[in-house]
């Protein structure tokens, strides 16, 4: 079996984690799914439920999964 050699490498004090802006694309497609998913409630709740689901399931795992890679990168 082969054994897995790992190195630490403590953080420098000078590195200090940037200020996170947020992208107005981002926050411009979080927005639209929203009216979207608005308009479908408004129009047909019943008909339009699993379209809303599907949106809604977008909304909170995409883009939170995109985010955090994002911010992993950025770290």
């Amino acid at each position: 079996m082969a054994k897995v050699l790992r190195f630490r490498i403590p953080p420098t004090p000078g590195n200090k984690r940037r200020e996170r802006t947020p992208d107005p694309r981002y926050v411009d497609g979080e927005r639209l799914l929203i009216k979207a998913m608005r308009y479908l409630a408004q129009a047909d709740p019943v008909k339009n439920r699993s379209a809303i689901e599907l949106i809604s399931e977008l909304v909170r795992t995409r883009f939170r999964e995109t985010d955090r890679a994002s911010r992993s990168h950025h770290a």
